[in-house]
């Protein structure tokens, strides 16, 4: 396990987790990128991690579940996970437009992804994290603050 952000895509399609792995492994370098295509075995993986800090790259519609499924068991360890969430669909139609809206995700891409639109949205989401990073090196007296809060 990385200590850095790592990124952790499902889709029940292992070939378009490989694609997409790969995409991200060519500009991706604060973490591991772990692929599944199971969501009960991505649910326990994140919930025997030490912390809940990663991105999630999602398909709407895996197997008989969903990737809003995965967000709501993820939860209580994943605070900002809707936030940190890139969904995936192969049709993106107005009724996963409103699901993504209600359950609080604000990046959907359509398949077949765009290697630029997965980059920028994976970059979205990192740079909150930077920022907070530099933040805490940057001011000591915010850094005590945060670590007497935690």
């Amino acid at each position: 396990m990385s200590e850095g952000v790592d990124v952790i895509i499902i889709d029940d399609e292992q070939g378009v987790c490989d694609i997409i792995a790969e995409g991200i492994s060519k500009f991706y370098t604060w973490g591991d990128i772990l692929c599944y295509t199971n969501i009960d075995e991505a649910v326990n993986y994140c919930l025997n991690r030490e912390y809940g800090v990663a991105i999630f790259v999602l398909d709407v519609f895996v197997g008989q579940t969903s990737g809003f499924y995965f967000l709501d068991s993820i939860e209580k360890k994943f605070p900002m996970a809707r936030d940190d969430t890139i969904m995936i669909t192969g049709y993106a139609d107005n009724d996963i437009v409103d699901m993504c809206i209600a359950s609080g995700v604000n990046y959907l891409l359509e398949k077949p992804i765009k290697p630029y639109a997965l980059q920028l949205s994976v970059r979205a989401i990192l740079a909150k994290y930077l920022r907070f990073a530099k933040k805490i090196l940057q001011d000591p007296e915010f850094a005590e603050g945060v670590v007497a809060n935690l």
